[in-house]
């Protein structure tokens, strides 16, 4: 073999070793069968992870060499079953109830499911964030010393707004992140985290932050099809400073203008834990004419974002679009149906990571972003050793999507 045949094998090779295809095969292969553990909460949205991992998994066996199959591969539910219950008294444990021996686990957890109960003392009580946390550490106890790798993916980054310590405060996401560390989690997947800087708590661990910006627009894109991604059409909106870098994206990757506001607070007061806000102070360019896209991380109460937006549209705006990765509505949906009619929201877009209520998803105003698919593809990567950069990195993908819209919306 001459020396440029020998560099076009290494380099052929070196494309294909690392580099995920998420369209096409991929050579390397799985270090271990995937087994899936979907806790209390996480069902409904794991079983659509599932579906999406078993289609991309059949998409490839046209391709592969039948000898190169490895057992475990494919199977048409990847799930283990796994009993965390309580006991009257509150206390509890959890039970695998098959066999992970050897198995590449990946455990989805959702902890801001509020739609779980258990009993206690003959009680009724809602599943907090806390509860969640507890279960998931059972269930990794229950399968450490087993399972080739445990893997855990979270979506909503348990405490992650109290990723900072100020005064005499709980660094409570910090030392979740340890734990999971020293129970020997390997890879821990979260989704467009309120501060990604927390990872540094647990600098040698496997912490994957990944943004939902390309599902986002391309949902907004089959929702609204005459949106215009335009500089003097568009504005992207970031509701306060935290947010600020995540808008900055946005509005950079579609070549649109950037507005901000600051929250102007009482400092001499405090109530709820924090200082309240007595004003939204806008900063940016004109606004009259414009669609708005404000974006966060999150929609909590939802207050601050329906502020915004009447501020907006009192500056003449078009149309306002709301998106939030994670959709709590804390304080429920009425402020947000009663804007809807007044015409000063057009349609909140938040994704189907967490839990959502059923009125939630019938409310008119609501478009629920699917990110099923992507995550069975971080899936499928990790289980291969891959590298997820160019899954991740929407940039390419959001490229794409906009060459393939036009003025009068998408095509085909």
């Amino acid at each position: 073999m001459t020396a440029e045949e020998l560099k076009k094998v290494h380099k052929r090779g070196d494309t294909n070793y690392y580099v995920y295809d998420q369209y096409g095969k991929n050579p390397m292969a799985p270090i271990a069968p995937v087994a899936l553990i979907a806790l209390k909460g996480a069902r409904t949205f794991s079983d659509e992870v599932n579906m999406a991992l078993v289609t991309r998994r059949k998409d490839y066996l046209g391709e592969m060499d039948p000898a190169s199959i490895q057992p475990g591969f494919l199977r048409e539910d990847f799930h283990v079953p796994v009993n965390a219950f309580r006991f009257s008294s509150g206390e509890g444990k959890a039970v695998i109830e098959s066999t992970i021996r050897g198995h590449d686990l990946y455990i989805l957890c959702d902890v801001t499911n509020y739609s779980v109960t258990y009993k206690m003392r003959g009680y009724d009580n809602r599943m907090s964030p806390d509860d969640h946390f507890q279960d998931l550490k059972r269930v990794i106890l229950a399968a450490s010393g087993k399972a080739r790798r445990i893997n855990v993916i979270m979506p909503y980054l348990y405490e992650g707004r109290q990723h900072r310590r100020n005064a005499r405060e709980s660094l409570d996401c910090a030392h979740m992140l340890i734990e999971l560390d020293e129970l020997g989690v390997a890879n821990f997947i979260t989704f467009d985290a309120h501060d990604e800087r927390v990872a540094n708590a647990t600098p040698t661990s496997g912490f994957e932050n990944v943004p939902t910006t390309y599902q986002v627009l391309e949902t907004i894109v089959r929702t609204f099809p005459d949106i215009r991604f335009l500089h003097d059409e568009m504005m992207m909106i970031s509701p306060d400073e935290g947010a600020i870098y995540r808008a900055m994206y946005y509005a950079s990757v579609l070549g649109i203008p950037l507005g901000t506001f600051y929250k102007r607070r009482d400092y001499t007061v405090v109530k709820n834990g924090r200082n309240p806000i007595i004003a939204h102070e806008f900063l940016g360019g004109e606004v009259e004419g414009r669609d708005m896209i404000i974006v966060d991380d999150m929609i909590s109460s939802g207050e601050s974002m329906l502020e915004i937006a009447k501020t907006l549209k009192a500056k003449n705006a078009r149309r306002i679009f709301g998106v939030g990765t994670f959709g709590l509505f804390t304080d429920g949906l009425d402020l947000f149906n009663q804007a809807y009619e007044d015409g000063i929201i057009d349609a909140i877009f938040c994704t189907n990571l967490i839990y959502r209520s059923p009125e939630l998803l019938k409310a008119p105003w609501y478009c629920d972003v699917s990110v099923s698919r992507f995550v069975a593809l971080i899936i499928d990567a990790l289980n291969h050793n891959a590298s997820l950069s160019s899954l991740l990195d929407p940039t390419t993908k959001i490229r794409k999507l906009l060459k393939a819209i036009g003025n009068d919306g998408v095509t085909d």
